[in-house]
């Protein structure tokens, strides 16, 4: 039998790291591709590659190939007798599904010749943007993605897979979810792989998120303020009415209970971030009734730096 040595196929020395292996093998099969290349050994090229690096992205793998390269160059390659793989048994050979030399199958696979049993499915990993209203809908959200599955001969044919995912309530960003079977098709009537989900809440124009909550800038005119005011916010629900208390300071929090995202038992809150702003313009009349009340109110607002050592 002979040896075959992966580090050449991969043109990669073979102390390269996981990364250098990975794009030389992504090069490669881009080269090779028998849909891409013309090339008439173009079919064999693309299963040298894909073994190669079938063995040298596993770690185990890797390390029982590296013991046998020591002395397996010689000519009539055969494992030492007594030689069982421990890695990759039972496991899927990944993203190539086609055909492995008497080589490979001789050290990680079944014995040459005989047939492979069923595989699982590659998972799949994918970040679902989310918008908060979506959090709060009864109906659930389609979404489309891809999978990748292979033909006999290890030409990629991705498929399209679509469904209908109920958004969990109490998602958070960042929350990963797993989805039973529907990753990538497995072989020989293996089973499906997984599906994950990292979701990601899409930034709100209005509401800013702090776990459940929601937080809302709302914008003040001095007087409202000053006085008091009852003015209607938006909340994901609909605008609801709030009273601003007089003597409001800028930067002050109002809460509005159960207002704000889902949570498995209810809802967070709403807060609103009370914001004090001036016209941009302010007729000279007005200015003289500032001036007014300035005289008119003992107020200064610094008072706290007269304390200051």
């Amino acid at each position: 039998m002979e040896f075959k040595d992966y580090y050449q196929a991969l043109g990669v020395a073979p102390e390269a790291d996981e990364k250098t292996i990975k794009t030389a093998y992504r090069k490669l099969a881009r080269q090779y591709h028998p849909d891409v290349s013309k090339a008439p050994d173009a079919e064999e090229k693309f299963k040298e590659v894909a073994e190669a690096y079938e063995v040298l992205k596993n770690a185990e793998k890797r390390a029982e190939y590296d013991e046998l390269r020591r002395y397996g160059d010689r000519g009539g390659f055969q494992p030492p007798p007594g030689w069982r793989s421990s890695a990759g048994q039972g496991e899927p050979h990944g993203r190539f599904d086609g055909d492995f030399s008497d080589f490979f199958e001789s050290i990680f696979g079944s014995r040459a010749g005989a047939p492979r049993g069923p595989r699982r499915g590659q998972d799949v990993e994918l970040e679902l943007p989310v918008f908060l209203e979506e959090t709060l809908a009864e109906q659930p959200k389609q979404i489309s993605y891809k999978v990748p599955a292979f033909d006999a001969q290890g030409r990629r044919e991705d498929l399209t897979r679509t469904l209908n995912l109920k958004i969990p309530a109490g998602v958070l960003d960042g929350e990963r979810i797993r989805l039973k079977g529907q990753g990538a098709p497995g072989s020989a009537e293996g089973p499906a792989g997984d599906l994950y989900l990292t979701l990601r809440l899409v930034p709100h124009p209005l509401f800013d998120v702090e776990a459940h909550n929601l937080i809302l800038t709302v914008p003040l005119a001095p007087w409202e303020a000053a006085l008091g005011a009852k003015i209607a916010v938006p909340t994901l629900h609909g605008r609801i009415n709030l009273s601003i208390p007089p003597d409001s300071q800028s930067g002050q929090r109002l809460r509005i209970k159960g207002k704000g995202l889902p949570t498995r038992d209810g809802h967070g809150d709403l807060f609103a971030l009370l914001k004090v702003v001036m016209p941009d313009k302010t007729p000279e009349d007005a200015r003289d009734l500032w001036r007014e009340l300035a005289q008119r109110t003992p107020f200064d607002p610094r008072a706290e730096w007269s304390k200051a050592p």
